[in-house]
């Protein structure tokens, strides 16, 4: 792959003093986020050439029902992944409205370390964790 792996990205070491969600910080995201995207998508292309050039008549039925199966796999990630590129998309315009890296539910900051483990993150740990418990 020509571009940079999105799992390599080096994380935001913020300066002292620096205010939360400071133009570099929101730099640094929106970046991680593109990556990301373009990854996704060039992961999709690869699939779409991948299944085309490989769903050749194959001759044996069970190597049929294999090269099927794996076709079916790839694709259910792949739609994972496109649902993974609208919530990137959703985020990049949180950005771009000034409201990322707060919590949707109660306002504060998200962690840094949070958004750089979860960059679509939209709620604080502590919401979260309440959500998922209330989802149980």
């Amino acid at each position: 792959m020509s571009q940079t792996d999105y799992q390599n990205l080096p994380n935001y070491s913020p300066k002292a003093n620096e205010e939360f969600m400071s133009a570099d910080q929101l730099n640094h995201f929106k970046a991680k986020l593109g990556v990301w995207r373009d990854q996704l998508v060039d992961d999709a292309e690869s699939t779409i050439n991948h299944i085309q050039e490989d769903s050749t008549q194959v001759a044996d039925i069970n190597d049929r029902a294999t090269l099927e199966e794996e076709f079916a796999l790839e694709l259910r990630t792949r739609d994972r992944e496109r649902k993974l590129i609208a919530k990137i998309d959703k985020t990049l315009h949180t950005i771009e409205m000034g409201d990322y890296g707060y919590c949707k539910t109660c306002g504060a900051e998200i962690a840094l370390v949070r958004l750089e483990a979860r960059p679509t993150a939209d709620e604080c740990i502590d919401c979260k964790t309440i959500a998922e418990k209330r989802e149980v």
